[in-house]
C-alpha cells in the first residue's frame, strides 16, 4: 500500500459498529449518502409516490481484519419484498446467455442430472426452472417476492413465497444455489450458519452462492452499484473467509460477468482442506481500493453532475437505459431531477412506472423514436453492444456512453 492511499485509509473515521462478517470491532468508513430511497426496484404508480418513496441513510465501513464492507446505518425493517419487487433480468439476451451458460458448466462440473435443488431468494425462478430443464432436475425456490405465472410451470419445479429459514430444513438437497441475495443480508455471518444447520440432512450437497463484486466498484468509483437494499459488500477474500470461518471449505472461486460477479462452490467440511486460493489473498488490496474510492468519490460526482448539467443548457435530450438498482443509485446520487425525464428498461413489467427517489418515467425502447434523445446513458457496460443493436434497429442517431466511459463535454 502507498502511504498516500495508506493515509487516507487509517484516516477515515473509526465507527464502533461490529463486523457482522467475522465480529471484528474497530470499523472504517468509507462512503456516507444520506436520504436513498430504501428500495430501487419496486414499482411505483405515480411520479409523487416516487418522489415520496421511503428512504434511508448509507454509511459504508469496512472491517481491517475480513475485508467485508457493510452499511452500518442499515435497517432492515425498511425493507418489503413482495410481488411489487421487479428485479428479473431475462429479458436481456446477454444476461440469458450467461445464465444457460452457467447452468450448463454446473450441470456438468456437479453432475446435476435427476437431482434435488433448492434456490434461496430464486426470484421469479428462471434459473431454477432452467436448471430443472437441462438436467431433469427437481427444484424449490424460495422467495417472498415470487409470482406466478412468470415462468412456466413444471412439475418438477415448486416455490414457496417465504423466506428460507431452518424451518425448511427437512427439504433435502443435492444442491444448493442462493444468486445475488446474500448482499441482501445484514448479518451474513448468522446467515452461513443458518444455512450450514439446515443442511444438517445433506451433508454432501454443494452449496453456490453468487455476489456482485465489490472489487470493480471500489476500483471503478462506481458509485451506482451503491444502493440501500445492499447493506452487505464482498470481495472474493472477504466471501471465502466468511465461509471458511463458518465450517465450510471452497471447492472453487471466480469472477464472471466482466468482473461484476463473484462466484463461490462450497461443500461442507469434513476434515482437512487445502490453503486459501490465490483470490483470497486481497487484504492488502482491499485498504487500497477502499482508499482509492474514499479519495475520488466526489471528483466523479462532479464529472457526472458537469455533463449533465451541460446537456441540459443545450437543450440535448438524455436517458438512462436500465431502470432497475444502477439507474437508481446513479440517480438519487446525483441529485438528478430534471436533467433526465426518462429512463429506458427492455422489462415491460416496468414500463410506466416511476424511479424511486427522482420520479423519472421508465419507458420501452420505442418510446425513443418519439423522444429522439441525443445522449443515451447505459448503467450497465456488459450490455453496450446490446444496446446499440436496438438504438441501430430502431434507427435512433444518438450518443450511446456507458457509465464507464467519462463525458468530455
Amino acid at each position: 500500500m502507498t502511504s498516500e492511499f495508506s493515509q487516507i485509509f487509517y484516516d477515515m473515521r473509526m465507527t464502533e459498529t461490529g463486523c457482522q462478517n467475522c465480529f471484528s470491532s474497530g470499523l472504517q468508513q468509507i462512503y456516507e449518502i444520506q436520504r436513498v430511497p430504501v428500495h430501487s426496484v419496486i414499482l411505483l404508480e405515480t411520479r409523487q409516490q416516487a418522489l415520496e418513496y421511503p428512504t434511508g441513510d448509507i454509511c459504508l465501513v469496512c472491517c481491517p481484519q475480513c475485508g467485508f464492507i457493510s452499511n452500518s446505518s442499515f435497517v432492515s425493517g425498511l425493507q418489503e419484498y413482495h410481488g411489487e419487487y421487479e428485479s428479473t433480468q431475462s429479458y436481456s439476451p446477454t444476461f440469458d446467455d450467461f445464465s444457460r451458460s452457467l447452468a450448463s458448466k454446473l450441470i456438468d462440473r456437479y453432475d446435476l442430472r435427476g437431482k434435488a435443488i433448492i434456490e434461496i431468494g430464486c426470484g421469479m425462478g428462471e434459473f431454477l426452472t432452467l436448471l430443472c430443464e437441462l438436467g431433469h432436475n427437481r427444484g424449490i425456490g424460495f422467495d417472498p417476492a415470487y409470482l406466478r405465472g412468470r415462468v412456466k410451470s413444471r412439475a418438477d419445479v415448486q416455490f414457496i413465497k417465504d423466506f428460507y429459514s431452518e424451518k425448511y430444513a427437512h427439504y433435502k438437497t443435492d444442491f444448493l444455489i442462493c444468486k445475488m441475495t446474500l448482499e441482501h443480508i445484514a448479518d451474513p455471518a448468522q446467515f452461513v450458519k443458518m444455512i450450514r444447520r439446515s443442511l444438517a440432512g445433506s451433508p454432501d450437497a454443494v452449496i453456490f452462492f453468487q455476489v456482485p463484486d465489490t472489487t470493480r466498484i471500489l476500483r471503478e468509483v462506481a458509485f451506482w452499484d451503491i444502493y440501500y437494499e445492499h447493506c452487505s459488500y464482498f470481495t472474493p477474500g472477504s466471501l471465502a473467509r466468511l465461509f471458511r470461518q463458518n465450517g465450510f471449505e471452497i471447492l472453487d472461486l471466480r469472477r464472471e460477468y466482466a468482473d461484476q460477479y463473484i462466484l463461490i462452490e462450497t461443500q461442507l467440511r469434513t476434515g482437512e482442506t487445502e490453503g486459501p486460493l490465490a483470490l483470497e489473498d486481497d487484504l492488502e488490496a482491499i485498504q487500497r481500493d477502499a482508499a482509492f474510492f474514499k479519495e475520488k468519490i466526489e471528483f466523479k460526482l462532479e464529472i457526472w453532475r458537469g455533463f449533465l448539467s451541460n446537456c441540459q443548457q443545450r437543450n440535448a435530450r438524455a436517458v438512462l437505459w436500465g431502470a432497475g438498482s444502477k439507474g437508481v443509485a446513479f440517480l438519487t446520487t446525483l441529485g438528478v431531477f430534471d436533467e433526465i425525464e426518462f429512463c429506458v428498461d427492455i422489462n415491460p413489467h416496468k414500463h410506466g412506472a416511476f424511479i424511486a427517489g427522482t420520479g423519472q418515467e421508465i419507458v420501452s425502447p420505442e418510446f425513443l423514436c418519439t423522444y429522439q434523445p441525443e445522449v443515451v446513458i447505459a448503467m450497465n457496460p456488459i450490455y453496450r453492444e446490446e444496446i446499440g443493436r436496438s438504438l441501430a434497429h430502431l434507427q435512433i442517431d444518438a450518443e450511446l456512453l456507458t457509465v464507464k466511459d467519462i463525458p468530455h463535454d
